[in-house]
């Protein structure tokens, strides 16, 4: 039973780094579409960027709750 929960619990992680990943392309993406304007909305362009680092933070801690610690 505790298997099945811990499963259960290691795939919806996966599934959430998987979508924060996406979303982290995606701004990605629509930063460098914004700075490619030459009318770019700067405050968009950082608020964007703050956001994207945010997601790292995420993905980074996501990343460790999935990596098993090694003892060396």
């Amino acid at each position: 039973m505790l298997w099945i929960f811990l499963m259960t619990e290691l795939a919806e992680l996966e599934a959430e780094l998987a979508r924060l990943k996406q979303e982290h392309r995606d701004l990605d993406m629509a930063i460098d579409a914004l700075e490619s304007m030459v009318a770019g909305d700067q405050l968009q362009v950082q608020r964007l960027k703050k956001r994207k680092l945010a997601l790292k933070d995420q993905i980074i801690r996501l990343e460790d709750q999935l990596t098993p610690d090694i003892i060396a």
